[in-house]
Formats: structure tokens, sequence, C-alpha cells
């Protein structure tokens, strides 16, 4: 498998669109505040479409049918929801909040500190649901197993998603507005999420799998990334002020991002090796924990703190950073595939 055009060159593109986007704020700034008008329940509409344009065709990929399977060789998948769920987030936590609040405290005022720190712990508690599947074939990784991990993944989303960012957010002070928290979990993954399974239901049974994955999927291709760059050009609109002002936060900001990427792959790609894992379970073990859901974080720094410009912004840099690090990760695997042993797991099966 090839990383595709848009994937490869995802960092180009968020600057691009950081670049249009600012100075869209900057010299017609109407347009931003005219858009930013459109709100229910603190959930700015125009942005919430953009967003469901993005996640409903990621969910689309999702077969929950496989978790059937769910039994058979469990040991990669208690690898990726040990790492993803009671380490990822709190290490998340522990980075951010050591580099923010200590690290960077005479440089990062403390109330743009708060709000990256929430951004944080938002892409900390959002592991990875659609791009996994490019790094998984990057790496040669399982392709239903991986379609296992992320289908469990998904699920897990819904039920601890809200408390954990809950919990972290609480332990630094911020005040969590918990119905939008729920709001924001229902809006930007229930809904999504519970549309393409009963798309994907309907398809499949009426014209086959063969047509829903070589002819229905491929249109919405351009759909995630029409969704994805224009709703990065409306939020950079709304924050053109705060970076302006900050153009070094940017990279501030994206430091202790990068470390926890590098933190977790290694956490879970160790942990395979420990229990002896073949190669094509352990690399996307690692890689769906060191990438995030990223648009899930960002719809849900939107909805929260639509007053807090920079939680936004905290997640929007780990787009920024996603693709150039996971590419580095993928190399990593590929040259130390043979410190696993070989796979006896069909492709096809778990």
């Amino acid at each position: 498998m090839k990383i595709g055009f848009f994937e490869k060159y995802l960092t180009l593109f968020v600057l691009i669109c950081m670049a249009i986007g600012v100075s869209l704020g900057y010299f017609l700034p109407a347009i931003p505040e005219f858009l930013n008008q459109f709100e229910v329940a603190s959930v700015n509409i125009p942005i919430g479409i953009l967003i469901w344009l993005m996640i409903y065709p990621m969910m689309l990929k999702i077969d929950f049918t496989s978790i059937k399977n769910v039994g058979k060789n469990p040991k990669g998948l208690f690898v990726t929801w040990v790492t993803n769920w009671l380490i990822k987030p709190f290490t998340m936590f522990g980075i951010a909040y050591f580099f923010f609040m200590v690290l960077f405290k005479s440089i990062i005022p403390l109330n743009l500190a708060n709000d990256y720190l929430a951004g944080a712990v938002l892409l900390g508690a959002a592991p990875c649901t659609a791009m996994v599947f490019v790094w998984s074939g990057l790496t040669k990784g399982n392709p239903a197993y991986t379609l296992v991990q992320v289908a469990t993944n998904d699920l897990i989303i819904l039920v601890l998603f809200a408390p954990i960012v809950g919990l972290l957010l609480g332990v630094t002070g911020i005040i969590v507005p918990w119905a939008t928290l729920f709001l924001s979990v229902f809006l930007f993954v229930v809904i999504p999420l519970a549309a393409a399974s009963l798309t994907r239901y309907y398809l499949v049974k009426n014209k086959g799998l063969e047509y829903y994955n070589t002819k229905f999927i491929p249109k919405f291709s351009k759909v995630t990334i029409s969704g994805l760059l224009l709703t990065l050009i409306l939020i950079f609109s709304l924050q053109s002020e705060l970076i302006l002002s900050n153009p070094l936060h940017i990279l501030l900001i994206a430091i202790p991002l990068i470390i926890q990427t590098f933190l977790i792959f290694f956490i879970a790609y160790g942990a395979a090796k420990a229990l002896k894992l073949p190669y094509d379970i352990a690399a996307p073990a690692g890689m769906i924990g060191a990438s995030n859901f990223f648009e899930l974080a960002v719809a849900v720094a939107i909805a929260l703190f639509p007053l807090n410009p920079g939680v936004a912004l905290a997640t929007i840099v780990g787009v920024l950073t996603e693709v150039p690090v996971m590419l580095i990760l993928v190399k990593i695997a590929n040259k130390t595939q043979h410190w696993f042993p070989k796979s006896t797991l069909k492709t096809e099966v778990i």
C-alpha cells in the first residue's frame, strides 16, 4: 500500500490552510465573525457540518462484524487497549503539563498554557480511527487484524472518551462543561458511527461487499479532504489574532506532542515484542496509539471551549505534526521487523 497524495503532503496542506485562514481572519474578519454566529449549545454549526463530512466517510470503512473474531489471538488487542486507554491519555497529560506549566512557564502565559494543555488532553484521549489503515498498510500490517483493532477502539471511544477527558481536565482545575462534552461525543461519534453502520449494512446487503468497497467508499475520498481543509481554514480564520500574536507557540506546542507520539509507539511496539507477537500485528498496534483521531479532538475542542481558541489550536498542531512523525515511525517499524516472529495469521481472517 502506498500513501496517498493528500496524506503524504498533509503537513503542507495544513500550513497552506493556516496561511489562508489567518489572512482571511486578518483582512476580512467579517466573514469568520458571521459564521461564528451560527451556534447551538456552543457547537458551531458550519464547523460541525464540515466535521461530519470528515468523520462519516472514515466510519464507513469500519466493519463492526469483525468484532466476532475478537477472541482469536487477543494479545495484540490487549496491547492496543491498554496502550490507548490506560497509558496514552495520562502520559500525554503528564508530558504536556511538564512542558506548558513548567518548562515553558516563562514563555507561555498561564491562560494559554491551560488551553494548550486541554487541547493536548483531547488528542491523548482520541487514538486513531482512519489514518491507521494507511500506516498499517505501509508497514505491511495484517489488514483484518487492524480492522478489529480499529473497530473495538471506536466502541471504547463511545464509553471512555468523555470520562477520561473530564477527569484530566478537572485535575488541572479547568471547568468541564459536562453536558457539552457528552453532546460532542454524541454529535461527532455516535451519530456518524450509527449513520455509517446503517449505510454499510444496507449497501452490502443490497449491492454486495465488492460494490461497497470499490465503488461506494471511494466516492467520499474528496469529501473527506474538502471537509478537513475547509474546517482548518475556518478555524485558523477564527484564531488569526492568537496565531499572529504568538507564532512561536506553534513550535512550542509541537514539541510535547512529538515526544508523546514516539513514546506511545515504543511502549506499544515494545510490549508487542515482549509478548512475541508477529510483526504484522505489532506494527499496527504501535501505530494506532501513536497517531490520533484529530478530527474528533478538533471537533470537541471547538464545542467545549468556543471562547478559548488555544484549545483548538493545540489539536490542530497535532494535525500538523502527524504525517512527518508517523512516516518516521513507519520507517523504524519496517527496519526492525526482524525483531518479531513471522505471522501465522492469514490476511483475510483473524
